[in-house]
């Protein structure tokens, strides 16, 4: 009887492996993946999640807004992210879709049109990542699938400067736009709807943005001027790089989608309203709200870091817009503008970088940043509470940039590091020593994930501190 039934097992065994792979191969399961929805996937996902994390997190760090409360974030704990804090993910998750778009259009020669587009938003996203940490995992990383899923620790000027890194695939990617000569046209694209020469203008007021970013490091002047000189970059409002929110689910600012008390978790910051409020500047009714218990309609603003325990009644602080949450139609997610770009060569030229009228550069970023915002230009802004002139034209250039920026804050506090503008706070309880970090700590999961490595750049940091300089501010 044993051996009969070991023959019905051998049976059923043998029945069950033999054709065990087709049985179980979903036929509808595509094998590959149409770069056209990657692209729309990577840009409108790195889109949304960075503007969410720029409003909860970045503005803290560059004093945009005050947190009431889950706040240790904005007590410079920035090892214990809450509400926001931690985009590491948001960066790898995309580079690595990223990286299958770039590798599809040099692997098939029907998607040569995507490898433009793939390189820009490579160089995009990698800049944002060490910008904000430094040395990061990078031309190891994104092959976790074929190569290795500990990948080392690339140093931030490696990441700039060598081959493979944010230059040269800039430079790469506007070569592989301008010289595709193909007949298929470029889908997915939320951002220019196809248009290579936005792209091409997009690159271009990147290596702008890049180039004053590590103008302390290397000289910048001749290759700043060459593009200042051909003038083909973003240069209008018309040709921004941004896609549209909505105001109602599942496109608009992710705001508008969570309860109410996380929208009012954040209000004005005393910095962000000293700086509005001396330039009699219009924008505040526009970003902020007067406070619930003002007689006069008026805003008042919270010192960043305060110690929630302590206790601070709502009605006495500005929350945010109305843009920010009932409004979200009138928002979207910014990757690169003509302000950001006519501010960036404003200051150029106010330091001889590049040869222009730094004061007409500046007039036309301000100009611009009210049309953005929907804000109607004073008369004699320009003139009088916002003049170049009026004291320091660095600081005036940086704090008009950073007004621009309000839906991008981590651009903010990055542009604080490179230059010190505007001058930011000490915050109320600090849990830094009174210092304001100048960088952002690696996650924990690196740790436990990829320790090796890890280790060696926590150890090059001083223990992960967020208080060592990355490359181009040292």
């Amino acid at each position: 009887m044993k051996h009969i039934y070991s023959i019905l097992i051998l049976l059923l065994v043998v029945g069950c492996t033999k054709d065990f792979e087709e049985i179980n191969t979903n036929t509808n399961d595509p094998v590959s993946v149409q770069p056209s929805l990657l692209l729309r996937q990577v840009i409108y996902d790195f889109g949304e999640q960075m503007s969410y994390e720029g409003f909860t997190a970045g503005n803290l760090l560059g004093q945009y807004s005050t947190a009431l409360d889950f706040n240790l974030f904005d007590r410079h704990d920035l090892k214990s992210p809450q509400l926001g804090g931690n985009p590491w993910p948001i960066f790898y998750q995309n580079l690595r879709d990223n990286e299958i778009i770039l590798n599809l259009s040099q692997e098939n020669i029907a998607f040569a049109v995507y490898e433009g587009p793939a390189r820009i938003m490579k160089a995009y996203m990698a800049a944002g990542l060490t910008d904000l940490f430094g040395d990061v995992p990078y031309s190891e990383a994104f092959k976790g699938d074929t190569e290795t899923v500990t990948p080392v620790y690339d140093s931030q000027e490696s990441i700039y400067m060598d081959e493979g890194g944010i230059f040269d695939n800039l430079d790469k990617g506007i070569a592989a736009l301008e010289s595709y000569t193909g007949t298929i046209a470029l889908e997915g694209d939320i951002l220019f709807n196809g248009d290579l020469e936005g792209w091409i203008r997009f690159a271009n007021s990147l290596k702008i943005k890049y180039l004053m970013r590590v103008s302390g490091k290397i000289d910048v002047a001749s290759q700043l001027q060459a593009i200042a000189t051909d003038g083909n970059f973003i240069d209008e409002n018309s040709e921004n790089a941004i896609f549209n929110f909505t105001d109602g689910e599942p496109n608009s600012f992710r705001l508008a989608q969570l309860r109410v008390g996380d929208f009012n978790n954040y209000v004005l910051s005393e910095t962000m309203n000293e700086i509005l409020t001396d330039l009699n500047d219009p924008r505040i009714s526009q970003l902020y709200q007067p406070f619930a218990n003002s007689t006069d309609g008026g805003y008042n603003g919270l010192l960043n870091g305060i110690d929630a325990s302590a206790g601070v009644s709502l009605a006495d602080y500005s929350l945010l817009g109305a843009i920010f949450r009932e409004n979200t139609g009138l928002l979207d997610a910014n990757f690169m503008t003509s302000m950001e770009t006519h501010f960036l060569l404003a200051e150029a030229a106010q330091k001889g970088l590049i040869t222009a009228n730094a004061e007409s550069l500046y007039n036309t970023g301000i100009t611009q940043a009210f049309e953005y915002w929907q804000v109607s230009l004073p008369a004699d802004y320009l003139t009088v509470d916002a003049s170049l002139s009026n004291g320091n034209p660095i600081e005036n250039i940086i704090i008009q940039k950073w007004i621009a920026n309000s839906i991008n804050g981590y651009e903010g506090w990055i542009e604080y590091r490179r230059t010190g503008f505007p001058q930011l706070k000490t915050i109320s309880a600090s849990l830094n020593n009174n210092l304001i970090p100048i960088r952002m700590p690696y996650p924990s999961e690196e740790e436990a994930l990829n320790n090796a490595n890890y280790t060696e750049a926590s150890n090059n940091t001083e223990g992960n501190s967020i208080n060592v300089a990355v490359w181009w501010d040292e």
